[in-house]
This record gives structure tokens, sequence and C-alpha cells, in this order.
């Protein structure tokens, strides 16, 4: 049992490499691979260990490929349990071209998961979240699991008394907003244009749009990512606005899972809104720092934390 459980169902063993330049229909020989466990709330849940966070990771394992993410958990000694299931677990794969310094993502579906699965999922979970006070649910949905999935967690998570963080996108996050009694979410800008059919081009537009969905029930906290713009954290009472720091980029992957985990580590440990919002901020920054998705590291966040810099919004 932990204080946090992150929710998993289309993990991955995330491969990355390096290489020069991309180019088509060539053989393109690349630096040696770092491959790491990967998927939303497993990378959230690793670095929330990192943070010395009391979390356990629950995700979805099938095949070969899932034998081999339990052990990518182990090695890092991730609190975890899987839910078995028949498929392979997909893998994931992305390139830096080091003369552009773009990340290039490759990303697979996943296995197609069945109707005993998904309920197996939901039971799972329910008896894990029995003392948990978060349950983080992060990524993608596989093939054969409905759109009103994480609906159906938040209903049953928020009946067990616990607070729901999403982080989600399209008709799975719509489908769980339409729900409602959501306690935090991270959308994008993008992902928030898309919810509310509007531009949003301005931070006030930004603030309105959080601050509705806060007041239709929806959502207790926003957590909108804007990219090289920072971020803005809004609940029903605040509005707080962090720029991004400037740091040397590494790797772009990685930043939006690390502050998410920093984030909700931060709130599970009492730190106020503007507070969290810096651990977040800095969590964020640090996984720049790191190739591929080895994420944030604590000695990072804390060497970044002062740089941080809040207003309200």
């Amino acid at each position: 049992m932990a204080d946090i459980l992150t929710l998993t169902m289309n993990p991955a063993i995330d491969i990355y490499t390096s290489i020069d330049k991309v180019v088509p229909n060539h053989k393109l020989r690349c630096a040696a691979a770092q491959t790491h466990p990967g998927g939303g709330g497993i990378n959230v849940a690793r670095v929330i260990h990192r943070l010395g966070g009391d979390v356990l990771a629950l995700y979805t394992a099938g095949g070969v490929t899932g034998q081999v993410l339990r052990a990518l958990l182990q090695a890092e000694q991730i609190p975890a349990q899987a839910i078995d299931i028949a498929g392979e677990t997909r893998e994931s794969f992305s390139v830096h071209e080091t003369g552009s310094q773009q990340d290039f993502r490759f990303v697979l579906p996943g296995p197609t998961l069945s109707p005993d699965e998904g309920a197996t999922s939901l039971r799972q979970l329910a008896d894990l979240a029995s003392s948990a006070r978060h349950v983080i649910a992060s990524g993608s949905l596989p093939p054969g699991i409905p759109d009103d999935f994480y609906a159906q967690v938040a209903k049953q998570v928020r009946a067990q008394g616990c607070q729901m963080v999403l982080d989600t996108s399209g008709p799975a996050l719509s489908a769980a907003l339409q729900a409602g009694g959501i306690y935090l979410i991270k959308p994008s800008l993008r992902e928030l244009r898309e919810l509310t059919g509007r531009p949003l081009n301005t931070e006030a537009d930004w603030c309105t749009a959080s601050r509705a969905l806060i007041a239709q029930g929806q959502a207790e906290i926003v957590a909108l990512s804007l990219g090289e713009d920072g971020a803005l954290l809004v609940s029903a009472t605040q509005a707080w606005r962090a720029q991004a720091l400037q740091v040397e980029v590494a790797s772009t992957i990685g930043a939006g899972d690390s502050f998410l985990a920093a984030l909700v580590w931060a709130l599970s440990q009492s730190h106020d809104l503007a507070q969290a919002l810096r651990q977040a901020m800095a969590a964020g920054a640090a996984a720049l720092l790191s190739s591929g998705t080895a994420l944030s590291q604590p000695a990072d966040i804390a060497r970044l934390l002062p740089a941080v810099q809040l207003r309200a919004a």
C-alpha cells in the first residue's frame, strides 16, 4: 500500500539513441541505446520515488517485453505491481538528432486489451487505492479500452476517498472531465483549446478557461503546460504563472512527466500551490538535462529550484 498510486494502462519500454542527422532511405548508424521503463504513470512514479515519496506503480504487462519492463522497474527499485495481459507490451523508439538538437519519437499503439483485462485493471486498482491519497492516471489508453475508462477510474477512486490526478489527451480526457470530480489535470495549451473550442490567445483567456472547468466541477486544479512559455497553475481562488527555466537541453523527453511527479509529490507533502509549482518547474527543467527518458534527478531539482520565479496571474 502506498500514499501515491500511479496507473499506466499502456506502458512501454523506452529505447533512446542519437545520430548526427536523420535522413530517409539510408541505414542510420546510431549511438548505443539507452533503455528505460516508460509510460506516463511509470515515469511519474520513477521521479516521485527519487524524491522520497511513498509511491506504487500499477501497470499492465505482457509477453517477453513485459518481462523486460518488470526487470527494468526492479533494477530502479521502483515499488510496482503488474496487471497481467495476454498481449505484448509495446516499445517506443526515440532518436536525438545531434546536428539540429531535435528529438524524433516513434510511438506504437500498444497491445489490444480485452474487456476482461480492463475489468481486472479496475479491480486491482480498487484494491490498491484503498489506502492511497492520490491516484495518478497518466498516459494513453491502449486499443480495446473504451474512451470512458479514465471516467470509470475517477468515479471509482472518488468513491474510495482518493484524489485523482489525470494526464491524458483526446477523447479519454474529455470523457473523464465530463464525469467530473477530478482533483488535478495537466493539459497542454493545445489540449485546453481542443476542450473549449476557443483560440485562447492570452493569459487571461487561459485563466478563464481553466476556471470554467473548475466552476463546472470537472477539476479542482488545472496545471496548464505552456512548453517553452512555462506553466500556469489555477485553482478556484489562485492562479500562478511560472516562466520556463533556461537550461542546456539534452533531450525534451520526459519533462512533462517529471513536472507532474514533482507537483503531486509537493502537494502530498502539504506544500501550497505556489511551492508545488516551483518544485514542478524545477523538475521539468531538470529532466531537460538528462538524455532520453532518464528523467529528472533530485540534485538537479534542488539546484534549479532557487531560480524558479512565480507571479500571480
